[in-house]
């Protein structure tokens, strides 16, 4: 399934994902095709489910704190904070133009 110029840009603003190289558009190709093997899968008559567990009774945990001030601990999973804060996404970058993405989607 060939992926267009506006559809990579839609997706990216979407997801916040880079596609700038012809190796993520051939990888989001390839998830697509995984994708469109759904299709082929007959749900006639299947009803839609909530859950996959939805045929068993779940129970909630109590929110108890069990322990605290860890904050500097959990900040040393953050790939780029501003103080005491995640920053997010951290892939969130400048996404090219449509004109400079065209050149490589022509080639894959």
């Amino acid at each position: 399934q060939e992926v267009t110029v506006e559809v990579l840009d839609h997706l990216e603003r979407l997801a916040l994902v880079d596609f700038r190289d012809a190796e993520g558009v051939e990888r989001l190709q390839k998830a697509i095709g995984f994708a469109d093997q759904l299709r082929e899968v007959n749900t006639d008559g299947v009803e839609p489910m909530d859950s996959v567990l939805e045929d068993r009774c779940l129970y909630l945990r109590g929110d108890d704190v069990t322990e605290g001030n860890c904050t500097n601990e959990l900040l040393k999973n953050a790939r780029e904070k501003v103080e005491e804060y995640f920053v997010a996404p951290p892939g969130n970058i400048p996404l090219p133009k449509l004109e400079e993405r065209e050149t490589f989607l022509q080639g894959s």
